[in-house]
Parts: structure tokens; C-alpha cells; sequence
């Protein structure tokens, strides 16, 4: 390993050896035996999910790739269902672990966890475009209970269509009943924006794109909706106008005409066919959502640009999903555990045939950088501290303690200089491409040549026991820092060569290591 310390002082890698540092993506061809990243176990369907799969694969000519290893396998799931590293005492005691079903049971602990509630309250936020200020301006107070009521109807895992039915058809205070924020969180007060808004969230499509036609039939079912405030400061009452007495004649987004009475909320009516188990296109936007979530992009990508012409990857188990999510009464969680205990899920990173095409396709797991929230509390977890968040108006809750977990945020309009500079959405529009993972110059820089960083590792509690530990044990010490960092251990020439290192300076080796590894691929992107 060679590494060299920049005039200003932040360690700046000039070359790394360690096999740990390796880039992690796509390659053809299977490496070593000893691989970090995956077994020899070959992909062997484990229900109709996979079968479709393999099916897929095959008449593209593609390989699956091998399983990932348990290593591999631990972190990915508690990152993608958690948004967070396991511990290196998780990681030991999985890996210790000889049960064959133990991935299930951690998919299931991890599935029912406090930390799942939070990561995918968060998601379902940046489509649902909680944000407190301009041009979404909530508020603090009805940011604050729109979060909760999310979170809790993720904790709770209540039932799909029963979550879309409260977001569209409730009425009162924005404050007091958290779902009608679904309508207050719009740019516009118009028929036509609420419409937007729900063929966007729940039916995946761009109404903008619609005939024209059709966008006045689909905004006929928002045309009672009104607005109105109250002496408490910025609330806001969502309700039915009580003035639009008028019967409409419309047609719902299938075709299908309607005619609805002035005593009826339109609403009612629109959610009902939503919902309907005959509408496959209300389940087959959630479960496309919920893949993309997982994999970076969806059966149908964009995932909120479902169209004729925008043809699935993998059609017949987009058709599999849909029907589970029907045949379980709109139950989530249990598609979502069909995803992530598929040997779909649990293939290597590594493709065994041309990676572009392999990746598209999942002949093995794409490999994409950290969400920005992700990252940053991976690193705060590792090396203790905190995020400096801040808000552009200054309001009630709008001071968030440091040590306060980013995937936990609320309000979209509360940042830090580093979730904007890795991607955060800005919750505008509640599209999913608002979410920009790409790696850029500055983030690479950032990360390794930034005071931020650099305080953040020198002054380390962590850091500290490990460079008391590598005096006397430098092998547990090096072991401690790979199962904290990579959430794995060492591979023997990994371990030979950073203890070569730390032995020839204890204090400086152990801080540069921690920088390498926090630097590297592996530890920047999912895999």
C-alpha cells in the first residue's frame, strides 16, 4: 500500500494494493475461490419469482451469476431494507450462524425492525414530497405529522390500497388528519395538479403526457376539492366544496364512463376503481416502485413512467408481482419479502457474461453508490459525530440535534451540505429520478481530501481503541476495522498486507487504512 499525506494534511490515496480496494462491479468471468463477494453456489430458483427469471435469462443467453457470499448478503440487506451497516457483532454472529434459513430469518428480523419503518418512510417521502418550504410549503407542523402518520402506516404495514384510499380522499386540518397533506403537498390548488399528483404516485404515469381529453376527465375527480385556512398559524383544511353541486359525467383512466351525483365526493369514486383488484395497474406501479427501490431501477424504468410504449424488462414477473400483491390484500411487505428472498436477489455482483447486458437484465446484482442519507450516517455510525443540518427559513423543527440519523429526517427542506452534494432529492416533484446516485469529481475529492472527513477520523473514539488494540493485537485490531468498515473480514493477503502497514506506525497506519477503506468502493456502493 502506498499512501501520501497532501500538503494540507487529509490523507490523499495515491495507490492502494489492498484486494479490498478492488472496484466492485460487474466483470465477466469468475475471480479466486476466496472472493469476498460471492460463493460457489450456483442460482437455483427457489419459487416462481426465480423460475421467471432463469426463463428470462436463458433466451437472452445469459448466466446467472453465482450467490453472493453471507457477507455480501448480510450488508446488502440491511442496506437495502434498513439503510444501515450491521454492526461487526451482527456480522460475526451471521456468519458464525450455520443455519440454512438464516438469510430468511434476517430478511424477517430486518423487515419488522424500527430502522425498516425509517428508511422506508424516507422513500415513500421523497415521492410523496414531504418538504416543509418552497415550492412545497407544508410547514413544519404538517411536515412533522405527514412524516409520523407515514412511518407508522409503514411500521403497522397497512395495507396498500387502504394507504391510498386515506392519501386521496381524506379531508380536515393538514395539521390533524397528516393524509390530506397528500393534496396540500402539490404545486397548484387546480383539479389538474391533484390529478397529476395521483397518476404520478399511484398509477406511475406522466399526466402530462395524456391526451388532452383524458387529463380532463381524470382532473373531473379532483374538481371538488377546496382549500382553506385557519387563525392557527399556516394550517390548512382540505375538504369537499360544498358549492359544487353540479353532476358530473367523466371517465375513468381505463375508459370506463361515470356519473357522479352532487351529494358524492368524486374521489370516492376514482379510489374505488384505483383499487379495485380488476385494476392491475394500481399493484403493478407498487411493486415496480418496490423493485427499483431494491435493484436501482424498475422492471418499467423510470418506475413513475408506465406506458405502452416503455416496455418491462422482465415482463412475466412484473404479471407475478402484481398478482401477489392482489392475492395478499395489498400486502407490501410480503412482495417486498418475495424480492429479497429470491436467488434473483442473492446473485454475486459479479457477471458471468458481458456485464453491461447482465446488469440490465440481473444476471447479477447492479452495483450503485450509496444514498446520500445512507452514507452519511454510515460514516457518522462508524466514526461517531454528527451531520451540521440546516433549514433556509428558520421555524419550528427546524433545529435537528447532530447526532439525529439522516435516513429519520422529516422535512425535505432541512439539509447539509453533504446530502446535497451526493444527491438528495430535492422533493419538488416526487419523481423518482429526483434522486441523482451518480459519483461525481466532487464527491470523490470530498471524500478523500476533505477536513469534514478528516476530523471526522482523527478524532474518532473507534479510531482510537483501534490503534490501542493494533499495538498489541494488530490482527484483531486489522479484523475489527474490515467487519466495522466492509462489514466482512480480511481475506489473508487483505490481513498480511494491512498489518504489514500499521505495524510500521501504529497511530498514522491505523487512520490511514480507516481512510482507504472508507475510500474504496466496496464501502461507497451497494454490491
Amino acid at each position: 500500500m502506498q499512501i501520501a499525506r497532501s500538503p494540507a494534511g487529509p490523507v490523499f490515496l495515491v495507490s492502494l494494493t489492498l484486494a479490498a480496494l478492488a472496484v466492485v462491479a460487474p466483470v465477466r468471468g469468475a475471480p479466486a475461490d476466496d472472493s469476498p463477494f460471492q460463493t460457489q453456489r450456483a442460482f437455483e430458483p427457489s419459487g416462481p419469482l426465480d423460475r421467471l427469471m432463469a426463463k428470462r435469462l436463458a433466451a437472452e443467453g445469459l448466466r446467472p451469476a453465482l450467490l453472493c457470499s453471507d457477507a455480501v448478503f448480510i450488508r446488502r440487506a440491511h442496506l437495502d431494507l434498513t439503510g444501515t451497516l450491521p454492526t461487526a457483532d451482527e456480522v460475526r454472529r451471521f456468519l458464525g450462524d450455520t443455519s440454512p434459513d438464516k438469510r430468511l430469518r434476517l430478511v424477517d428480523r430486518l423487515i419488522t425492525s424500527d430502522a425498516f419503518a425509517d428508511y422506508w418512510a424516507l422513500r415513500w417521502c421523497d415521492i410523496l414530497r414531504v418538504k416543509a418550504e418552497f415550492p412545497i410549503n407544508l410547514w413544519p407542523n404538517g411536515v412533522q405529522a405527514y412524516h409520523r402518520w407515514i412511518r407508522r402506516a409503514i411500521a403497522d404495514n397497512v395495507p396498500y390500497d387502504q394507504f391510498a384510499r386515506e392519501l386521496l380522499t381524506s379531508s380536515g386540518s393538514n395539521f390533524r388528519v397528516p393524509a390530506v397533506n397528500f393534496h396540500r403537498a402539490v404545486q397548484g390548488e387546480e383539479p389538474e395538479a391533484f390529478a397529476a399528483a395521483a397518476a404520478l404516485t399511484f398509477l406511475g404515469q406522466r399526466f402530462e403526457t395524456w391526451p388532452e381529453a383524458k387529463r380532463q376527465d381524470m382532473a373531473a375527480f379532483f374538481s371538488r376539492i377546496a382549500l382553506k385556512g385557519t387563525a392557527e398559524w399556516k394550517e390548512t383544511i382540505v375538504y369537499p366544496d360544498p358549492e359544487a353541486t353540479e353532476t358530473i359525467s367523466t371517465r375513468l383512466p381505463d375508459g370506463s364512463e361515470v356519473t357522479i351525483g352532487p351529494d358524492e365526493d368524486p374521489r370516492r369514486v376514482f379510489v374505488d376503481w384505483l383499487t379495485s383488484p380488476d385494476n392491475g395497474a394500481f399493484a403493478r406501479c407498487a411493486v415496480n416502485r418496490q423493485w427499483a427501490w431494491i435493484f436501482g431501477r424498475g422492471i418499467v424504468h423510470e418506475p413513475d413512467d408506465l406506458r405502452a410504449d416503455n416496455r418491462p424488462t422482465h415482463p412475466a414477473v412484473l404479471a407475478y408481482l402484481e398478482r401477489e400483491l392482489v392475492d395478499s390484500d395489498y400486502d407490501l411487505r410480503h412482495t417486498l419479502r418475495l424480492i429479497v428472498t429470491s436467488a434473483t436477489y442473492q446473485q454475486s455482483p459479479i457477471a458471468r457474461d458481458d456485464s453491461t447486458r447482465s446488469e440490465l437484465l440481473l444476471a447479477c446484482y447492479p452495483v450503485r453508490r450509496l444514498d446520500a442519507e445512507v452514507l452519511i450516517d454510515a460514516l457518522n455510525g462508524i466514526y461517531g459525530g454528527g451531520e451540521g443540518y440546516t433549514s433556509m427559513i428558520p421555524e419550528p423543527f427546524t433545529y435537528v440535534p447532530e447526532e439525529y440519523r439522516a435516513i429519520s429526517l422529516a422535512d425535505g427542506s432541512i439539509t447539509s451540505r453533504f446530502l446535497e452534494m451526493f444527491g438528495r432529492p430535492s422533493r419538488d416533484t416526487g419523481l423518482f429520478c429526483e434522486r441523482d446516485n451518480t459519483p461525481t469529481k466532487s464527491q470523490c475529492m470530498f471524500l478523500l481530501n476533505s477536513s469534514q472527513i478528516q476530523k471526522m477520523i482523527e478524532g474518532s473514539q473507534r479510531v482510537r481503541q483501534w490503534q490501542r488494540l493494533a499495538g498489541q493485537k494488530p490482527v484483531a485490531a486489522i479484523r475489527s476495522m474490515y467487519l466495522t468498515i466492509l462489514s466482512r473480514p480480511p481475506s489473508p493477503s487483505e490481513q498480511a498486507t494491512a498489518v504489514a502497514y500499521v505495524k510500521g506506525s501504529t497511530r498514522t497506519g491505523v487512520v490511514d487504512l480507516a481512510w482507504a477503506l472508507t475510500n474504496s468502493k466496496e464501502f461507497l456502493f451497494r454490491h
